[in-house]
């Protein structure tokens, strides 16, 4: 499916502008993404990824264009109100409550979520049981990002926007944050959108893969387009 192509999905994005004050960062971005999907959005740093993340949840108000959540239009929609529709956010950094246990950090992202559903979450999450009682800030970086995506999964998402996930995290872990996606993915159903600089994570997750440049998309590409080298060659140079 190309850029270009108007086939209405779970989230529409077309002609979106955002930025900071009077500085642009979005100059015009559109994509589609389907129900099930996992689609990664690879660029350089400043190319306006984070940029568009957070457009999408709200926390940064579009200037123009529009945001359509299951044929809802959400442009304007406060960040609450999306996540009760069924958008969920994991941000570059993870932004867990430091100070908070694991098991407090995962009760706040099940506020409002129906009765024992944090239960429901550690069933998929075995790694953070023993830890419940551990102060957020006490675990390592790799164990932040897993209770970060747990945490989220408790807002009961329909999908979920994952920033640069693998950013300082060991190796082991990133292979396990794979496997862990790839599983909510088919045996959940949860459609996921993953921004990422790291060309081998986004190759072995998502189906497509959207190139942003000065903030727009520029090209798709498959991922066995991904795995072909001449294709990395051509967009390590863009990127």
């Amino acid at each position: 499916m190309s850029i270009s192509e108007r086939v209405p999905g779970m989230l529409e994005v077309r002609g979106l502008r955002a930025g900071y004050g009077r500085i642009p960062i979005l100059t015009g971005v559109d994509f589609t993404v389907n129900a099930g999907d996992i689609v990664g959005i690879l660029g350089h740093n400043g190319m306006g990824k984070s940029t568009l993340l957070r457009t999408l949840m709200g926390y940064i108000g579009a200037t123009a264009g529009s945001v359509r959540f299951s044929g809802e239009d959400v442009t304007r929609l406060p960040t609450y109100q999306r996540s009760r529709r069924g958008l969920g956010f994991v941000p570059q950094g993870r932004e867990i409550f430091p100070q908070l246990s694991v098991l407090d950090n995962l009760r706040m992202g099940a506020l409002g979520a129906k009765p024992g559903r944090v239960e429901e979450v550690l069933a998929d999450f075995p790694r953070l049981k023993p830890m419940l009682d551990r102060p957020g800030g006490a675990l390592s970086g790799g164990e932040q990002q897993i209770l970060a995506i747990a945490r989220s999964l408790c807002s009961q998402p329909r999908m979920m926007l994952f920033d640069e996930p693998t950013e300082g995290i060991q190796p082991s872990i990133v292979e396990q944050v794979s496997a862990l996606l790839h599983s909510l993915n088919r045996a959940r159903g949860l459609t996921i959108v993953v921004v990422e600089q790291n060309l081998d994570f986004i190759a072995s997750l998502a189906s497509r893969v959207l190139i942003i440049q000065k903030g727009a998309i520029v090209r798709e590409v498959t991922r066995a387009q991904l795995q072909s080298t001449d294709i990395v060659d051509e967009f390590v140079g863009m990127l």
